[in-house]
């Protein structure tokens, strides 16, 4: 692709195509031939030393080359997905269907998005405030997790919401 289009860096991540959520592990390609190359060079080593975690551990790099040609069954994403997703709006929460990824975007029942996290937090459902996502009035929730994870969190969602209610009346 470099060969073809002027300035064109490739970034790949392993987290999506090996279903590794959260393990920063992929690569840059940046040929020589890109305007500025020293300095771009230059940018991306230094942001792979301040964010340390970009540095997968040996470990992980040898297993992630062992499994460079194995796929990933995506049908256990989109049942989780969806019954996230259902549930959600079935119990009134405004949810923004992911097309791809593993998050699902929920709007804040509530002005404080961070207040209802760790109101969450109480009926033991771990999300984390969208404005941490640049998506301010929503939180994000996880659905790379166990169906069974995500069947134990929608009746904790329920209680939530009907509290929120109950504060409103």
């Amino acid at each position: 692709m470099t060969k073809y289009y002027k300035n064109t860096i490739v970034g790949y991540s392993y987290s999506k195509s090996l279903s590794l959520p959260g393990e920063r592990i992929g690569y840059l390609v940046m040929p020589d031939e890109l305007s500025d190359f020293e300095n771009i060079v230059s940018a991306a080593t230094t942001a792979n030393r301040i964010l340390g975690y970009v540095n997968a551990p040996s470990i992980m790099q040898r297993a992630v080359a062992r499994c460079i040609n194995s796929s990933v069954d995506v049908n256990v994403y989109n049942k989780n997905r969806e019954t996230l997703y259902n549930g959600l709006i079935q119990m009134g929460y405004e949810c923004i269907k992911p097309e791809g990824a593993f998050y699902l975007f929920v709007k804040s029942p509530i002005e404080d998005e961070a207040e209802f996290c760790e109101m969450a937090k109480e009926q033991r459902v771990l999300i984390v405030p969208g404005s941490s996502f640049a998506c301010p009035g929503y939180v994000r929730m996880a659905y790379c997790v166990s169906y069974d994870t995500i069947t134990g969190a929608l009746p904790q969602m329920q209680k939530l919401m009907d509290e929120v209610k109950k504060s409103m009346e």
